[in-house]
């Protein structure tokens, strides 16, 4: 059984799914993530993290498994209906009363799953507006991260039965076709509805919209997560735009982003305050630069750069330096292509050998603070900044004159000081009042913390609310299936059963082990014995009054396919002791390997008299009192 992977092994499984196809995992929620995650390596047999990778680098179809698993598709028309029946009175009515006859009413439905939420916007808007207006005006958005339930959701194709359970029997019949036990979304509304792939994550929003739907599709991701999707919404939302969350999704409300119009049903509008978060996605973490180019500049305004400039070669030579770096450094002509460490004046600035050696090595600009350097009588206090050059390999260093900030910075510390000395005494007052509102904000803190955990433990069960009945749904299928398979089983059952009875002959099947598969009536009527008695022990076992032994080799030609039928007759006994000559035909029995075998049709015939009608047989000896037999039995005898 597979164990879940750690963090690390965790957050690898996350960035190889994210390089090889893009899906960006990282803002679920760890717990239920690994919980999926795991659920899919006990399919496959994945003992652990690096089995699983090799598996989805042997088989690219294990990715689209893996996702299907992540991905709850949990979704119903109409579902929750008295928050789809606020947002048909608090929302749509006001907005299609807002809206002019020619203005467009723009929808998102983020995270749509296999479309149901999209079509259920669609019905109240077709409702609310008019068909002909619907048709002109509404634009709506479906999108999801799901490439396989976005295809189910472009049919428009629902069972009839679950339309009319959400909707009702008129509102089924206006927009929906009916296709056998199926219907479909009316062709001429479903040119409003417009799927596409969307990651909430990853992707920029879609702007100018008047209402998006976003329900039980938050709480799969972290705080932070939530909150920059929150963001977007904010950015892509019209001034007065509307916000419809699902029931388990309640950090919008200490976003203040947004306002409620229907708190207990969670729809919010949106107010005109920015958001305090990014309103894009989050980049993924930029790499430090790696190198810095300089922009080509002549020597007359290389000369004019007002901050010290030199540029070394990576043999430590320098190879130009502007006219603040030669005053700064006095430098004279001939300096200019020798090595900074022969010059004096550089050579005393210890730390600028090392910060040249690391940009060598690394390729990552270096800065080094307040440095103090000596300028004829004047001391002066540099920062120096070494970068690498792509153009020679070298790197360029600059150098600038602190030392009036190094000032006001010396005048701003000497100020603290005394600011620190003159509020001595007030500190002392003011620590016993700091010390309570510590206590208060430790208590509102705790009782904030103490909201979170259970917010957060009732989105945890709400996933796994809707993991359970994903899973119910699936094993309901199951049960279907094994139901219908059952009655097929049964059907073949009673019809082999009324063939095999209807059949006048005795009839024996057989496998190719020679144990008795089927007894019909006529051959417990001819034998004595019960099916029960018989079925699945090996024919030549039987204590019949007949010699099967004799059967043997023509059984195993059949069998061994040698021969496709034949036909014997042999003396036998039948189940009264009276002698018979009994006709066996043997047909092969033609089938996969657990039908193989053979099929004995045995007819009787009186031994003395020849064939004996079915309806002359005379009746059983226990018939008669006494023992004595009927007068035609004892002549025949």
């Amino acid at each position: 059984m597979a164990t879940p992977p750690l963090d690390g092994e965790l957050d690898r499984l996350l960035e190889y799914i994210h390089d090889r196809r893009n899906f960006d995992f990282r803002g679920y929620k760890r717990a239920s993530l690994s919980r999926r995650i795991l659920k899919r390596m006990q399919a496959v047999g994945a003992e652990d993290y690096q089995r699983y990778t090799e598996m989805l680098e042997a088989n690219p179809g294990e990715f689209r498994e893996l996702f299907n698993t992540i991905l709850i598709n949990v979704t119903s028309l109409m579902r929750d209906p008295e928050a789809w029946q606020a947002l048909a009175e608090e929302v749509i009515g006001p907005l299609v009363t807002q809206k002019g006859p020619l203005e467009p009413i723009r929808v998102w439905s983020a995270g749509c799953a296999s479309g149901e939420e999209a079509y259920t916007l669609a019905v109240l808007l077709a409702e609310a507006l008019g068909e002909e207006r619907f048709r002109r005006s509404v634009k709506i958005y479906a999108t999801d991260a799901d490439a396989e339930a976005l295809h189910v959701a472009r049919h428009g194709r629902y069972p009839t039965s679950k339309l009319r359970a959400a909707f009702g029997e008129e509102r089924t019949r206006r927009f929906f076709d009916e296709d056998g036990e199926e219907s479909v979304f009316r062709a001429d509304l479903r040119r409003a509805l417009i799927f596409g792939r969307h990651d909430l994550v990853q992707d920029p929003p879609i702007s100018r919209l008047d209402l998006i739907s976003c329900r039980n599709t938050l709480m799969y991701f972290t705080s932070d997560v939530q909150m920059r999707i929150l963001g977007n919404f904010h950015f892509a939302l019209a001034p007065g735009g509307y916000l419809f969350l699902g029931k388990s999704e309640a950090l919008v409300t200490r976003t203040g982003m947004f306002e409620p119009v229907d708190l207990r049903q969670h729809i919010f509008s949106r107010n005109g305050r920015a958001p305090h978060v990014g309103v894009l996605p989050a980049p993924a973490a930029s790499r430090a630069a790696s190198a810095w180019t300089a922009p080509p500049l002549s020597e007359e305004l290389f000369d004019q750069v007002p901050v010290a400039e030199l540029v070394v070669d990576d043999r430590s030579v320098i190879v130009a330096a502007n006219r603040e770096a030669r005053r700064l450094l006095a430098l004279g002509t001939g300096d200019v292509g020798r090595s900074y460490l022969e010059l004096a004046s550089l050579s005393r600035v210890v730390e600028l050998r090392p910060a040249f050696e690391r940009v060598l090595r690394d390729r990552h600009v270096v800065t080094v603070h307040d440095v103090a350097w000596a300028t004829g009588d004047q001391p002066v206090t540099l920062d120096i900044t070494v970068g690498p050059l792509e153009a020679n390999g070298g790197v360029v260093v600059l150098l600038s004159d602190v030392s009036r900030y190094q000032h006001l910075r010396d005048e701003l510390e000497a100020s603290q000081r005394q600011l620190e000395t003159a509020f001595e005494e007030l500190q002392s007052a003011v620590e016993e009042l700091e010390t309570t509102n510590e206590e208060l904000q430790s208590t509102n803190e705790e009782l904030e913390t103490t909201n979170e955990e259970l917010h957060s433990t009732n989105e945890e069960l709400e996933t796994m609310n809707e993991e359970l009945q994903s899973t119910n749904e699936e094993l309901e299928t199951i049960n279907n299936e094994l139901r219908d398979r059952n009655e097929q089983v049964d059907d073949l059952n009673q019809f082999l059963e009324s063939i095999l009875g209807s059949i006048q002959s005795a009839v024996v099947v057989l496998d190719a082990e020679m144990q008795v598969r089927a007894w019909n009536r006529q051959a417990e009527e001819l034998w004595g014995l019960r099916s029960d008695e018989v079925l699945g022990q090996h024919f030549l076992n039987l204590d019949i009054g007949f010699p099967v032994e004799r059967l043997r080799s023509v059984i195993r030609d059949c069998v061994a396919g040698r021969s496709q039928r034949a036909q014997l007759s042999e003396p036998a006994v039948n189940r009264r002791g009276r002698p018979i000559l009994c006709s066996v035909g043997i047909s092969r029995l033609v089938g996969s390997a657990p039908l193989r075998g053979v099929i004995l049709m045995m007819d009787s015939e009186d031994a003395s008299r020849g064939p004996l009608p079915k309806e002359e047989e005379p009746a059983p000896a226990e018939a008669f009192p006494d023992g004595q037999l009927s007068e035609r039995e004892g002549a025949g005898d």
